[in-house]
């Protein structure tokens, strides 16, 4: 019998599935898992079949146990610990002239390696950083380069809906966002609008791109020449969800088409 559970690493993280095997573990409990990196502290958020995960069962890491006093409170240490090394860390990228910002600092409950995540606009030789920081912390070292929606999903904020990031809350996977999709949903293709504080793409518009896509199939695109029951005309303006447009017919004539909604 293999319960596979969802679990996140950091507080409403990116979600990672395991094999708790014949572990009965509840929601919202506290778990140690395996990963590539070491023994890791987390949170489980939900239970799913097996066959509605795309890893195979028998190549997914697993859960050894649920978190204990003892791994909550090595769990706190190295939140505490690694607050200290990333402030260390920025005191070397000072000295050593580095053009990069170090965000945070990770370790892994058996503290076998040290992870930070930073920023920077090139390619950054970051090989004498992390030479001096596994000499002062004797372990594994690993530094990792992020990008802007990384960053937001780190630092957090809030959107220009009033409410915090998506990316910090409850998106476990970032879809791919593409400009076609701020064109079918008719938004103005102002910076400002369509993008968030990332300076990418807003997430959101992939939420309802699906329902767009579908409620355009047969409409008209503004501009375009169309035939009526009154004779030709002009399309003025296009109601995608309703799924009707407006026809200029001639220059005191405007006629409403409303399409089949099946």
């Amino acid at each position: 019998m293999n319960n596979i559970y969802g679990v996140t690493l950091k507080n409403e993280g990116k979600i990672y599935y395991f094999n708790g095997e014949e572990l009965e573990i509840e929601k919202l409990a506290y778990v140690i898992v395996e990963t590539e990196k070491g023994l890791q502290y987390g949170k489980v958020i939900n239970k799913i079949e097996p066959e509605h995960v795309k890893i195979p069962v028998e190549e997914m890491k697993k859960i050894l146990r649920k978190a204990s006093d003892e791994d909550y409170n090595k769990y706190l240490k190295n939140l505490k610990d690694a607050e200290k090394c990333l402030k260390k860390s920025r005191e070397i990228v000072k000295e050593l002239e580095l053009d990069m910002k170090m965000l945070d600092a990770n370790y892994t409950l058996d503290r076998k390696q040290l992870l930070f995540n930073f920023i920077a606009d090139e390619r950054i030789d970051f090989r004498e950083l992390a030479k001096k920081l596994a000499s002062i912390y004797k372990t594994r070292i690993e530094l990792r380069q992020i990008g802007a929606r990384d960053k937001a999903r780190t630092i957090c904020g809030i959107g220009q809906c009033g409410r915090t990031l998506c990316c910090s809350t409850f998106l476990s996977h970032i879809d791919s966002v593409s400009m076609n999709m701020a064109k079918n949903q008719n938004i103005a293709l102002n910076p400002s609008k369509i993008n968030g504080q990332c300076g990418r793409l807003l997430c959101c518009l992939t939420y309802e791109d699906e329902e767009y896509t579908k409620c355009q199939e047969g409409m008209p695109s503004v501009g375009q020449t169309v035939k009526t029951d009154s004779g030709k005309g002009k399309v003025i303006s296009v109601d995608v969800l309703n799924r009707k447009y407006k026809v200029l017919i001639d220059e005191n004539t405007i006629k409403e088409i409303v399409l089949d909604n099946e």
